[in-house]
């Protein structure tokens, strides 16, 4: 599928698959404010940078989380992806930036979304906004999230960053869905 229709960004690093157990952390952090576990799923996405991308010239220049909506924020009371992305960017002594990407609009919840709905949910959801876009403009921007299925979200994502300059993206997810 990615041949035919090749996604905004460039790789992805996955720490492992989104299966029994590692669901019910995910959900854990996700819905249940498990927050220790975000240090957890940063250190698992550490080794597996290292392991796959052994050359540091080779990672991004900059971490940076996938923004929630300002509703679902203020909902769940934290970003999942930005608690995976401080202690991923820490160990990684790589500089965070949290603010690198804005949602400009609510999005509905994907998860009982089909692929073709879920890449209209989400397009034109973000933005870089002014103060922002020096960081972005010739950088590689490593965008971490807690769960790849789709992929739908990290091309919206990596195609807003390509649109205000980022010369490469990469995806660094703690787990991925299997291919259906």
């Amino acid at each position: 599928m990615c041949l035919r229709n090749p996604p905004a960004f460039d790789a992805t690093i996955v720490a492992t698959d989104y299966q029994a157990p590692v669901d019910q952390l995910v959900r854990a952090l996700k819905f249940g404010a498990a927050l220790p576990l975000a240090r957890l799923f940063g250190d698992l996405l550490n080794d597996a940078l290292c392991a796959a991308v052994p050359d540091r010239r080779d990672w991004p220049d900059l971490i940076a989380p996938v923004p929630l909506g300002p509703q679902r924020l203020v909902e769940r009371g934290y970003n999942q992806a930005l608690e995976i992305a401080r202690p991923l960017a820490r160990s990684l002594t790589l500089p965070l930036s949290p603010q690198l990407l804005v949602r400009v609009r609510e999005t509905e919840a994907q998860a009982a979304m089909p692929a073709r709905q879920r890449h209209k949910n989400m397009h034109a959801a973000f933005v870089v906004p002014a103060l922002a876009m020096a960081s972005v403009d010739g950088r590689h921007v490593g965008v971490v999230d807690d769960v790849m299925t789709t992929g739908a979200t990290l091309h919206e994502v990596a195609a807003t960053l390509k649109r205000y300059g980022a010369r490469r993206v990469t995806n660094l997810v703690f787990a991925r869905t299997s291919p259906a």
